[in-house]
């Protein structure tokens, strides 16, 4: 699809406009490549913060450079799916590297070289904190639970928690030593109830590779699980999630922690930023047996998928878990942080977890004193820093979403699917909004860089619609403006009302599915007005919603 086609000229008009109002010399570039059609080139562009001095110019640079980064549409030469199928094979060379190198560790010898004392000193402290923080295995998977999208033979639109509970469900050979677990959940008895001859799970080699989008370069790729093993696998990740609280580690609200303390350390230059490349893949296999205790390594290996079908052919995984496991992310946040506590040891710092150390998935933040020790471990242990998102010196830091230069937010906006109806528009129109309070002490908005492209993108809204102005506390269901734009009400009773574009779904209801099946998706929290279809907005209308003044 050519940005140029018709579909997308409204966009490049806005963008065309901010590139004009910007008057930059990255500006003028993104420009000219516009105008000439090199989609590759724009996207390849780099702007790097260590190349500026001001976290202003840096941020008008970077916000039309970065417009378009993620937005997923075709560049003719650009094969996004041969892309993450050479990162999956990239990946699995790589911990296979690890895993040979983590062998003589896992198995207490033969050791050549004299420095892996100091190495097997290293790997104790590590267990020791882990095996500390996860306790003892649980006895049973309580949280245990559904997720949102896709398993292995769940595909299509028959992804509801009523059809998972309905289709026969499917697990790997290993898994089966946890069947107990299953059989006694309402899910089992509901199969048992609705298909009895075919209530027996299917048995499964692995999982099933799959891509989804990343950027407008690539996608990326993830693995579809078998359905109880995603089942039991979430489960454990929200048990290693209320470990890993205790020990002061928060995924609650770990991101909104993570912005507050990146935006702080660009002021200070005290904490470091790192960011892992492709960290849910190179895991390796002999890394989690290495660092986790039998007991936890048996249960999350019975959970894992040993191979993965990929074009037809199964392949045996050198890696733990993919992306799609229902437990890599609190997995991974349980090794990252454990290899920061010794990366601080190892450099005299104290470190401490929701202190000086925080990891959130594979974002880290560590003290800049311990960065050079914190990376050799990681590359010892199979991992490599992401060099373009990795920040131990300068002004710059990243973490969860949120990129701060010398304390200023400076987070491009990005437009990330081609905007086709108003409410997109309005999403456009808003993310040039928000980018302009950082400079709103030198100006109105009326008189900054983004009025003429948040003007073009209002242009394509219908006129109805595009009064409907209000607090940016309703996000995309308003246009976000002045409060003297605001199109709202007062009742009697003295409480306000905004007008909004709202988002509906039309619920599918229970008469669809068998009895058994109903009563199992109420226990599993499926509302009793029926069931929403995941990411099926049916529609949008006009709605009066009340606002707390």
């Amino acid at each position: 699809m050519s940005l140029r086609s018709p579909s997308l000229q409204q966009l490049e008009e806005v963008i065309l406009a901010l590139c004009e109002d910007t008057g930059t010399p990255r500006s003028l570039t993104v420009f000219m490549l516009l105008k000439a059609g090199e989609y590759a080139q724009l996207f390849n562009l780099k702007t790097v913060p260590g190349n500026y001095l001001n976290p202003h110019r840096y941020r008008q640079d970077v916000i039309v450079s970065d417009f378009l980064r993620k937005l997923d549409f075709d560049i003719p030469g650009i094969d996004k799916e041969a892309v993450a199928l050479d990162n999956f094979w990239l990946a699995e060379k790589a911990c296979c590297k690890t895993n040979l190198r983590l062998s003589p560790f896992v198995n207490n010898g033969p050791f050549e070289d004299p420095n892996d004392e100091r190495v097997c000193e290293s790997i104790a402290r590590m267990k020791e904190w882990i095996a500390r923080t996860l306790g003892e295995i649980p006895e049973d998977l309580f949280d245990s639970r559904f997720g949102p999208g896709s398993t292995f033979r769940d595909v299509g639109q028959l992804i509801t928690v009523p059809d998972k509970i309905e289709n026969r469900p499917t697990m790997t050979s290993l898994c089966t030593d946890l069947l107990p677990l299953w059989e006694r959940t309402a899910w089992a008895r509901a199969q048992l109830e609705v298909n009895p001859g075919q209530s027996r799970p299917e048995v499964l080699k692995g999982n099933r590779f799959t891509t989804v989008p990343k950027d407008a370069l690539r996608y990326r790729g993830i693995a579809i699980e078998a359905s109880i093993n995603v089942f039991l696998q979430l489960g454990i990740g929200s048990h290693l999630k209320k470990r890993l609280l205790r020990s002061g580690v928060d995924l609650k609200d770990g991101q909104d922690m993570h912005r507050q303390v990146a935006c702080e350390a660009s002021r200070t230059g005290e904490l470091c930023t790192v960011d892992l490349s492709n960290a849910s893949d190179m895991n390796a296999y002999k890394l989690v047996e290495l660092l986790l205790p039998r007991k936890w390594f048996d249960l999350l290996r019975s959970c894992r998928s040993p191979s993965t079908l990929v074009n037809g052919q199964w392949v045996h995984l050198q890696k733990f878990s993919s992306m799609g496991n229902g437990y890599t992310f609190e997995l991974e946040t349980l090794i990252f942080m454990a290899i920061a506590l010794e990366a601080c040891y190892l450099t005299g710092e104290e470190g401490l977890p929701g202190s000086n150390l925080f990891v959130y998935g594979d974002d880290i933040i560590a003290p800049v004193k311990a960065a050079p020790t914190l990376l050799a471990l990681l590359a010892f242990f199979g991992h490599q820093p992401n060099q373009k998102k990795t920040f131990t010196q300068g002004h710059f830091r990243e973490s969860c979403g949120g990129d701060f230069f010398a304390g200023v937010p400076v987070r491009a906006h990005y437009v990330k699917e081609v905007p086709c109806e108003p409410a997109h528009w309005i999403s456009i129109a808003n993310g040039l909004r928000r980018l302009f309070p950082a400079e709103k002490t030198l100006h109105s908005f009326r008189e900054s860089v983004y009025w003429r492209a948040w003007l073009r993108a209002l242009d394509q809204i219908p006129a109805d619609i595009r009064r409907l102005r209000g607090p940016v506390e309703f996000g995309d269901l308003v246009i976000h403006d002045d409060r003297q734009f605001w199109q709202r009400r007062r009742t009697p009773d003295q409480r306000t009302f905004i007008r909004t574009w709202m988002p509906f779904t039309k619920a599918l209801p229970f008469h669809h599915w068998k009895g058994p099946v109903v009563f199992a998706a109420a226990l599993y929290g499926c509302s009793q007005e029926g069931i929403l279809p995941r990411e099926n907005v049916s529609g949008y209308r006009h709605k009066w919603v009340s606002y707390l003044e």
